[in-house]
């Protein structure tokens, strides 16, 4: 039996307990960083799009294929301090659910919903920090613009995959194997 990656449960920073509820508090690059949390149109694309692969990779629980996706997870990785809207783990890396609070474990995958308030931190210093931990894929979803942009880290730099929009029916790494209908993620 593969032996399970070291997780542990870190103590949350002080510093980040002074903002309240409607703000979310990162660490990137050993700077503290707030913004707004998600408007709702973020919040439903993000939880169209987790219900997706979600019915989708749950078919292959435990076989090859099989993901851990999550919504907004808190993850401790390297000093930096992350909230991406959704996350994914591939089940060879993380063969059951941790029970704790935060993950220290990279993610393979995170999608983060673009917002006119977040769109220069998510494409600016998130893209960076993502890029230090080691996550290989992101994806930027904009509801707004309905657009879904993909990006794989390869050769020390993000490449910029495919840019999706409308409502087109598409196939985006790491999840090649299903298809996604774009525009279920815009509908209000």
């Amino acid at each position: 039996m593969p032996a399970r990656p070291a997780l542990s449960f870190p103590e949350r920073s002080p510093a980040l307990g002074a903002f309240p509820s409607n703000v979310v508090a990162e660490i990137l690059g050993g700077e503290l960083v707030d913004s707004p949390r998600p408007r709702m149109v973020q919040t439903l694309a993000a939880s169209v799009l987790l219900a997706r692969l979600s019915g989708a990779l749950v078919k292959r629980r435990g076989g090859a294929g099989s993901w851990l996706l999550l919504f907004s997870p808190e993850l401790h990785l390297s000093g930096e301090l992350l909230v991406p809207e959704l996350a994914g783990w591939r089940r060879e890396r993380v063969p059951e659910l941790p029970d704790v609070t935060v993950m220290t474990l990279a993610p393979d995958w995170v999608c983060e919903v673009l917002s006119p308030e977040t769109v220069a931190l998510d494409r600016g210093l998130k893209m960076l920090a993502y890029a230090r931990v080691g996550v290989k894929h992101v994806w930027l979803m904009d509801p707004d613009l309905r657009t879904l942009e993909v990006y794989r880290y390869e050769e020390g730099a993000w490449a910029l995959l495919d840019v999706h929009e409308g409502s087109q029916r598409v196939r985006a790494e790491p999840f090649g194997g299903i298809t996604l209908e774009l525009g279920a993620l815009w509908k209000r």
